[in-house]
């Protein structure tokens, strides 16, 4: 199929694109197009007005935000994948990313599209909650900013307003040397996945655990951290008997029932990936101290 008719527009500033969606109330944005194109050639979506984000180079940059990093919301999945800065800083990300669908759709897909979109099983979604991300929105009336938390608000839903633009994302920071894991079951390699799970921790000089972040996506509407396990973990030592507590808090988690597996299958997968995340993020955390 073909998309319905619709105007398109070039800017080449965030100024002239947030003006853009001021004037029209029908439009919507195209960034890298994974998941806009197909909808529009379905004709799912039909909008007046197209405004195509990709010459607007202010939206295109990797930077620190404090002590964290700092993305513009057209930056390509593939430069993030590729950076030595982002893997020294954050090496979960590179390895997060090459989960998502394929080289060729990297190397158009951005960072702000895929949050945009909110798919409940996308990586990017997954890492900005496990980061604490906090996003920057612009429109016509100036700037906001505004929790990733509090921008999921279920599926392929989130808190921007009309008019408003995803301008910037900032992920927190984590010391060098934290451990890491991203774990995913999807029935292909680069399909979308069923259940993903993600970790970040960092441990004391005495081999307990100082600091640790987790994140599940696919199996709910939005990706949630595992606070509750998060927080009854600081202070003990790495083992089985720790992960297995934290993966059955997982397995808790309310999940959703589609065409491929059941609820109670997500359930399975994120108690099985949280556990793994567990022991390996636990295992590479700061080991010159541990040691």
């Amino acid at each position: 199929m073909k998309p319905a008719l619709f105007k398109y527009h070039d800017p080449r500033t965030i100024a002239e694109a947030v003006d853009l969606l001021a004037t029209h109330e029908d439009a919507r944005v195209l960034a890298g197009g994974q998941s806009l194109v197909p909808m529009l050639n379905f004709r799912f979506v039909q909008p007046g007005h197209l405004i195509d984000l990709n010459g607007v180079e202010e939206l295109n940059f990797i930077g620190r935000a404090g002590e964290g990093l700092s993305f513009g919301a057209m930056t390509r999945q593939r430069t993030l994948e590729r950076s030595g800065g982002v893997a020294d800083v954050a090496p979960i990300i590179p390895l997060a990313l090459r989960h998502v669908g394929h080289r060729q759709t990297r190397a158009r897909g951005t960072i702000g599209g895929s949050l945009c979109h909110f798919d409940p099983s996308a990586e990017l979604c997954n890492l900005a909650a496990l980061f604490d991300a906090r996003l920057v929105l612009a429109s016509k009336g100036g700037e906001r900013e505004l929790a990733f938390v509090d921008f999921g608000l279920g599926y392929l839903s989130t808190a921007a307003e009309p008019g408003e633009l995803l301008k910037e994302i900032r992920f927190g920071h984590w010391p060098a040397g934290h451990g890491f894991a991203f774990e995913e079951f999807s029935m292909r390699h680069g399909d979308f996945a069923i259940c993903a799970v993600s970790c970040l921790s960092t441990l004391r000089p005495s081999g307990e655990i100082d600091d640790i972040a987790i994140s599940v996506s696919g199996v709910s509407p939005t990706p949630v951290r595992l606070r509750e396990a998060e927080a009854s973990m600081k202070g003990r030592e790495p083992g089985r008997d720790v992960f297995r507590a934290a993966a059955e808090k997982a397995s808790e988690l309310e999940a959703m029932s589609d065409a491929y597996v059941t609820a109670a299958y997500r359930k399975h997968l994120a108690r099985i990936l949280t556990f793994r995340a567990l022991e390996k993020a636990t295992g590479g955390a700061n080991l010159e101290k541990a040691a």
